[in-house]
């Protein structure tokens, strides 16, 4: 029998068992206010209109998943065992963003990289239907934060695509432990029973890896490989064609980043890592949840509903 770990890994590739009581208004607003003739926008409260907006969004996010997942399968039952890298960025927002991107010289390599990576016999992670996870949860129209982290879990079942984030029935990571913490004496959000931060994706929260890919047991392994001119691409790119951006740079590895960019467009809030190591050293305290809504709400955008 499968473990609750591979279950829920495999209800991410396969979105449609999640969705389906989410993607219905009715089991989102009470019965009340859709009498008299009501349901419309304007009979709703802002929070069921956050809800029902969080809801399309997942659904959305879940069919550019499913198309993903698709893909991989096609790839395999023609016998390739590989999908190609470009093949897996699916969310036309990015794409129209970042155009021609995957097939820079530098990309090429990257792809050919990652083809033998997968090949071998060193399991790869995450699964490479989520590798684009976080672009493809997360439209580029839609962003509103960005929080950065290194490469992804290298443990099995772990890595979703989605910086910090596991999915559910996994244990929760220390640095995810943390960052619970500090969410709960910020803004009051109880600490949840799982580590899938998919809720904040599709609320525009950009959960990017600098590091896309990984070897199992093998953390940084895929670094250095092309991954960091993709991504460092991905923030330069959020830096030049949108403004009010706020990005969380947690950790040395983080703000290096602040060279990509413009503070002069974008708000930039620095702290030390949640690691274990290091989330005493000034993470602990920094309040960036409640200061990101806040700058959020000063533009006239919608706060982020934190609590999982």
């Amino acid at each position: 029998m499968a473990s609750s770990a591979s279950k829920t890994l495999i209800e991410i590739l396969n979105p449609a068992k999640r969705i389906k009581t989410l993607s219905s208004p009715e089991t989102l607003i009470p019965k009340s206010s859709l009498s008299n003739g009501g349901g419309s926008p304007s009979s709703l409260t802002p929070e069921q209109r956050s809800r029902i907006e969080i809801n399309r969004s997942l659904a959305k996010s879940k069919r550019n998943l499913k198309l993903c997942a698709e893909r991989v399968d096609k790839s395999k039952a023609e016998g390739n065992g590989y999908v190609k890298l470009e093949e897996l960025l699916v969310e036309e927002t990015w794409l129209e963003a970042l155009p021609g991107e995957l097939q820079k010289p530098y990309a090429k390599n990257l792809c050919r990289f990652v083809e033998r990576e997968v090949r071998g016999s060193v399991p790869i992670y995450p699964p490479p239907s989520l590798v684009f996870n976080a672009l493809n949860s997360t439209p580029f129209n839609q962003l509103k934060v960005v929080i950065i982290g290194q490469d992804p879990y290298h443990g099995p079942g772990q890595a979703m695509g989605l910086s910090f984030s596991v999915p559910e029935g996994v244990k929760v990571p220390s640095s995810l432990v943390n960052i619970f913490k500090e969410l709960q004496k910020d803004v009051g959000c109880s600490i949840p029973k799982h580590g899938n931060l998919e809720r904040w994706a599709v609320q525009g929260v950009l959960l990017l890896n600098t590091v896309l890919t990984v070897r199992n047991h093998q953390a940084n392994s895929h670094a250095k490989k092309g991954w960091e001119p993709f991504t460092d691409a991905v923030i330069r790119t959020i830096s030049q064609k949108k403004t009010g951006i706020v990005f969380l740079l947690w950790g040395n590895s983080a703000q290096e980043k602040t060279r990509l960019i413009d503070e002069s467009k974008h708000h930039i809030l620095r702290a030390a890592h949640p690691s274990g190591l290091s989330a005493n050293r000034g993470f602990f305290g920094c309040r960036h949840f409640s200061q990101t809504n806040q700058l959020l709400e000063k533009i006239g955008l919608s706060p982020i509903d934190w609590q999982l």
